[in-house]
């Protein structure tokens, strides 16, 4: 048996087994001041790969000194690189751009490897990092202000930096989230990323990539297992700023902490119950294929933005449950790293347990399984944390998998019988990230637009974003605005200088 209690003579000799062998063996570090560090003592944990249930790589698991370490570096660095000038601030992050370019095919292979995600949404996942550094990039100078005509002299606004910030993202996009530090870095502050410690690797890789493209201090890679240096980073003096992508109650003790410890600028983009809402005049084979899609089972369902909550007139309810099911008998799931690989794994034990949990708590309270369920059968899954693409019927407004987050590939569908039904139950739910409305009925898809109580909506279409376009949340979907101009001013203070002559 192996560390997570697969056997071992299910464990494959093949490449990808060399693969996995081949980053265990390479040594890992923080990046500090510049510097490539152990973390404090020498202290390390494992990474247990998702998919052979043994260890992958031995990870720095850096201290409380190691986060201090990484925040007063970054303060020192704070003057010289909010003085550079925009424009030179967006050519560091298009040179980190082009390294990231360079290198992405590793990359992705290190996500991949670490998370469990197939290689063809980490190669994905590649690009869209690459685009928001680019976009940000090309944003430097719409970081204005204006003149004010207030009286005979001269009033005018200027942005600059915050300060100090601190990135904390999730394992489900792991590179794709690190590239959440350069809207901080093009806005002129000096930024700390926490990767996840369940996912940490190509975050690390990125740290060893661009230690030299931008100023020591200015960029800091800090990971360690468990809840103390995240906790440090939030609460420390120098810290002035805080994005944070995650769970809700992750969310809500970083708000805790930041408002203990000084008056801290905080933006959180948390979970959903996403609703996708499905009348009776819509395209019902596009709409199967968006289902599919806004669920996201390519990701084994671990996104935020998974419309995971389908609501489907009544009328067409079982024809649209019949073709998702048809078009999920053909979805692969395997080897995450073999190219045919439409689905891989659970990012770890935890993860998985809790899904098949709600699955069980999901037939208790009276829901059918059309398909998946639960562990796919076979030999080719006697490893890995794999759970099949799952599709609920007969499930109500109040049962336990139409109102929490699950975060794996599990869909519940809802009927209802009117457009006022659909809105309450879409409504129905403490989040309010993303919503999708298919119709041909322009008036109602407009109504419908304006009635949901989503931060990101589609109307016939579900899980794509958009280059400037804001995403976020409201509720507990959580507070600010992402991949935009918006999220670049987020990153700035404004000042009001006035000029009497």
């Amino acid at each position: 048996m192996n560390a997570a209690g697969v056997p071992t003579e299910a464990l494959p000799d093949t490449g990808t087994h060399a693969g996995h062998l081949a980053v265990r063996d390479r040594p890992w570090h923080l990046l500090i001041d510049g510097e490539l560090r152990a973390a404090e003592g020498g202290r390390t944990y494992q990474r247990i790969s998702p998919y052979l249930g043994e260890p992958i790589a031995t990870v720095p698991d850096a201290t409380v000194s190691d986060a201090d370490a990484a925040v007063a570096a970054a303060a020192r660095a704070r003057r010289e690189w909010r003085l550079t000038p925009a424009p030179q601030r967006a050519a560091a992050v298009s040179k980190a751009a082009q390294i990231i370019e360079e290198h992405g095919d590793e990359l992705a292979v290190l996500d991949t490897i670490d998370a469990g995600s197939p290689l063809a949404n980490s190669k994905l996942d590649v690009q869209i990092t690459l685009a928001q550094a680019r976009l940000f990039a090309g944003l430097a100078l719409e970081m204005k202000g204006d003149t004010i005509p207030a009286s005979a002299g001269l009033h005018l606004t200027v942005r600059e930096p915050v300060g100090v910030v601190v990135r904390i993202v999730p394992f489900n996009h792991p590179l794709m989230f690190a590239g959440k530090i350069f809207a901080p870095l093009v806005a002129g502050n000096p930024t700390i990323l926490k990767p996840p410690e369940v996912a940490p690797l190509s975050a690390l890789r990125l740290g060893e990539l661009l230690r030299d493209v931008f100023p020591p201090g200015v960029l800091g890679v800090v990971v360690g297992d468990g809840p103390a240096v995240p906790d440090r980073l939030v609460r420390h003096p120098d810290v002035r700023r805080i994005g944070f992508i995650g769970s809700e109650r992750t969310g809500m003790a970083i708000q805790r902490a930041a408002a203990e410890s000084g008056i801290k600028q905080v933006s959180l983009e948390l979970g959903g119950k996403n609703a996708m809402v499905v009348f009776a005049d819509a395209d019902l084979d596009q709409a199967a294929d968006a289902a599919i899609r806004g669920m996201n089972f390519t990701w084994s369902g671990q996104s935020c933005g998974s419309n995971s909550r389908l609501l489907v007139q009544r009328s067409v309810h079982d024809e649209l449950v019949e073709r998702i099911a048809a078009r999920l008998r053909d979805h692969r799931l395997g080897d995450p790293l073999d190219p045919a690989s439409a689905q891989g794994t659970m990012i770890s034990r935890a993860q998985y347990d809790k899904v098949l949990g709600y699955l069980d708590t999901a037939r208790r309270e009276g829901a059918h399984v059309v398909t998946g369920g639960g562990h796919p059968e076979g030999p080719e899954f006697a490893r890995g944390l794999f759970i099949a693409p799952t599709v609920l019927t007969g499930v109500r407004e109040d049962h336990t998998v139409a109102r929490e987050e699950i975060f794996g590939p599990v869909l519940s569908v809802l009927p209802f019988e009117t457009e006022e039904d659909a809105v309450r139950i879409a409504n129905d739910s403490t989040y309010g990230l993303t919503a999708a409305v298919w119709t041909r009925d322009i008036s109602r898809a407009l109504r419908m637009a304006r009635e949901l109580e989503a931060g990101f909506t589609w109307v016939n279409d579900s899980s794509k974003h958009f280059p400037n376009v804001p995403y976020g949340g409201v509720k507990a979907s959580g507070l600010g605005r992402e991949e935009s101009l918006e999220e670049l001013l987020s990153y700035t203070e404004l000042k009001s200088i006035n000029i009497s002559y």
